[in-house]
């Protein structure tokens, strides 16, 4: 494909610029060998033998040519390439610097030490596929990916993080990334199985892997299958690419256009415009070019001529001139902004560069004599650590490209990974973490409390039989609502405290499963305002028991301020203003799902971030009042005479309130992921447990199985026995 020459471009260009610097690599001249895999494995081996040994027989471990020194290879761009190079370049110890975005771990243990990557891999990628569709709410998507390894292991990776997030794939499909025309048979079936699901696919949202032989065969199969694509509402999609593939077409199919692909959303890897590169585009002429054989073939595709042939008659329109010029090229054929690969492989031979200097000045320095190249072996190379700080640069000032932050640039590749003495590391990212051996990223697993691990069942089954026992409690309650028991502490305000137990029990299931958005803004502010709602009740009850003594004094005040208003206007507004705080907390600073990739090395945590640390302990500090007033009003009144009075009862279950969100801070902040929301989810259930266990036990305990002593009689029998 003639869009990329450009990375053969981007490689003689840097070393071009790297020659012409004798600073840098003083009495060293750096050359360069192309070869074509032809996407073919057998020719990729055949190349990479020819590389290693100049003379046509191929004799392993022999040495034919000492004039040709082999420091390092840069390639390919797909992972069967790279891998099938680093079969033969590994076992000679040989740096193979890929240029190409793909997993990493696809080999595993088989991958070569001398094997490294300069691209991201695919972890970021996928993250940030998740996080698009996330964002955008695209739940419902198709799923594209080449008919190999690589694309196995997308989608291998791939579905299990889909589905951890809610998002559900519609349709997977399986493109082949090589032509194949032996038949119609095989036309029609793959016409059959490609071409009708995803025309027939009601999802709008398709996610592409793969290489750009990939994207070619879909455009392909899309042409043939429906030929007035152009008019086909159908087709028009929302496209998500992964960063190898390349909007690229081959000199046959100049006519066609990417319009069904209008708009899609493609994944890059980094890239730079770096000063000279476009003045070196426009000067590249074929007849300037000696040395280059892949030259002529780019020029006769990309422009559709011809050189002349004496033994050919050919039309004088049809003949290439050599003056054409690159920018007149459509985007499809050729780019004349530097791609993401191209400058990956610029920053690889860069890579190399400093090793070989950073080697030469060692060894020069140590023996005190100029070390010959020809003593360099390419294994050497690999234990040299890329320096990019300007004070220990081996270039000047005023002599160093315009590009040299390799720090930032070379942060994905793994020269100097392999030794252990090193004063300078790279960094993995924030969703990755490095292995036992330092020499490597591994990917950080997601990690949230969900409704499927034995801690999240657990939890969930125990409110769940809190619910049930609460809804039991409250139809005892409704049953025997006109006996003595139930009148004699305020029935409405009994019937409130039992519904708002209940909602405070199930409202621990929000804290269980993945953080969403809507379970994040509900489940801190629906907790608090229930919470406030019970305590209120509590207090209600407590402040009806000592304004009811006190108004049996003569001439007592307080008679007028019995009633079922003094209650009511206790819940009310106790509750009203919890309710204030936790709206100005969701109008100012609302909590939002978030990842912590920092707290825990090896898991990303999927967590609620509450938006406002300070709204939320002012939320917990309300409670906490509310709490504390309801426990001093309730021991002051715990003994006071009355049949049923409540107080008692409500002085444990305050205790017990307190006790557990005293200690709740404490452990709340020393908690991480999981534990952090396993705690709140245990302080709402026992809390609520304690409330519902020592107000309203002893009460069911009377109205089931002492109903004897649930009548009017008995109450001013015991009545007349508390005066005495």
């Amino acid at each position: 494909m003639t869009k990329f020459h450009q990375h053969i471009l981007a490689l003689v260009f840097a070393v071009k610029e790297i020659n012409k610097t004798p600073t840098f690599l003083p009495n060293i001249t750096l050359g360069f060998h192309i070869y074509d895999s032809c996407f073919d494995m057998k020719m990729t081996y055949r190349t990479t033998l020819g590389l290693l040994y100049k003379l046509h027989r191929y004799l392993p471990n022999y040495e034919c040519d000492a004039h040709k020194n082999l420091i390092a290879v840069i390639g390919g761009l797909s992972s069967d390439v790279s891998y099938h190079i680093s079969d033969i370049l590994g076992l000679n110890k040989i740096p193979q610097l890929a240029y190409g975005s793909f997993a990493p771990e696809e080999r595993g243990a088989k991958q070569s030490p001398s094997f490294y990557h300069m691209a991201p891999d695919e972890a970021q990628q996928n993250i940030g596929i998740i996080r698009l569709l996330l964002h955008f709410q695209w739940t419902w998507v198709g799923l594209f990916a080449g008919n190999d390894d690589s694309g196995e292991h997308f989608l291998k990776m791939m579905e299990p993080l889909l589905s951890h997030n809610g998002i559900c794939s519609a349709l997977i499909l399986k493109i082949p990334s090589k032509p194949n025309w032996d038949g119609m048979d095989y036309l029609t079936d793959t016409f059959l199985n490609m071409y009708l699901p995803f025309r027939d696919s009601k999802a709008n949202t398709f996610i592409l892997y793969g290489d750009s032989m990939v994207l070619i065969m879909l455009a392909t199969f899309i042409v043939l299958g429906n030929p007035s694509y152009k008019e086909d509402v159908s087709l028009r999609k929302v496209w998500i690419m992964t960063p190898q593939i390349d909007f690229a077409l081959t000199s046959l199919q100049r006519g066609w256009d990417f319009e069904f692909f209008h708009g899609a959303i493609s994944f890059t890897i980094h890239s730079n415009e770096l000063h000279g590169f476009q003045n070196f585009l426009q000067n590249v002429k074929p007849y300037n070019e000696q040395g280059n054989g892949f030259l002529k073939t780019f020029w006769e595709q990309a422009f559709d001529c011809f050189y002349a042939n004496p033994q050919e008659p050919m039309a004088i329109n049809e003949t290439c001139t050599g003056e054409e010029r690159l920018e007149s090229l459509p985007r499809s054929l050729f780019e004349m902004s530097m791609t993401g690969h191209s400058y990956t492989i610029y920053n690889a031979v860069y890579a190399m560069a400093h090793a070989i200097h950073v080697l030469y000045s060692i060894r020069t320095k140590d023996s005190g004599k100029i070390m010959k190249l020809q003593d360099l072996q390419p294994w050497q190379a690999e234990s040299i650590e890329i320096e990019s700080d300007k004070d220990r640069s081996p270039m000047p000032e005023s002599e160093r490209p315009k590009v040299r932050n390799l720090s930032s640039d070379l942060q994905w590749g793994a020269v100097g990974a392999s030794t252990r003495d090193i004063d300078d590391c790279i960094k993995c990212c924030s969703e990755e973490y490095p292995n036992k051996d330092k020499d490597g990223c591994i990917s950080k697993t997601l990690s949230f409390l969900s409704f499927e691990e034995p801690l999240g069942i657990s939890l969930a089954s125990i409110a769940v039989c809190f619910s049930l026992i609460t809804t039991t409690v409250l139809g005892i309650f409704i049953k025997h609502k006109d006996t003595p028991i139930v009148k004699a502490n305020n029935r409405d305000i009994t019937y409130i405290l039992l519904l708002s137990l209940l909602f405070c029990f199930l409202s621990s299931l929000l804290f269980l499963g993945q953080p969403r958005k809507v379970t994040c803004l509900l489940r801190q502010s629906a907790f608090s305002i229930i919470f406030s709602v019970a305590i209120s009740c509590v207090l209600a009850k407590t402040i009806t028991v000592v304004a009811a003594f006190m108004a049996t004094k003569p001439m007592s005040c307080m008679r007028k301020w019995m009633g079922k208003w003094l209650a009511n206007s206790v819940i009310l507004s106790c509750s009203l203003i919890q309710a204030g705080i936790s709206m100005v907390w969701l109008a100012t600073s609302p909590p939002f799902p978030d990842l912590d990739t920092v707290s825990l090395t090896k898991m990303i945590i999927l967590e609620c971030n509450e938006g406002s640390v300070l709204m939320f302990y002012i939320v917990l500090g309300y409670m906490g009042l509310l709490s504390i007033i309801s426990l001093t009003v309730a021991f002051l009144a715990r003994k006071l005479p009355d049949s049923f009075n409540e107080a008692k009862f409500i002085t444990f279950s305050m205790l017990i309130f307190c006790s557990v969100w005293v200690s709740f801070v404490p452990t709340y902040l020393s908690s991480k992921g999981k534990s952090m929301v396993a705690v709140e989810i245990f302080s709402i259930l026992v809390s609520s447990a304690g409330l519902l266990g020592c107000i309203f036990s002893p009460k069911c305990y009377i109205i089931v199985l002492r109903p004897e002593l649930n009548n009017r009689e008995e109450l001013i029998r015991r009545k007349q026995q508390l005066g005495n």
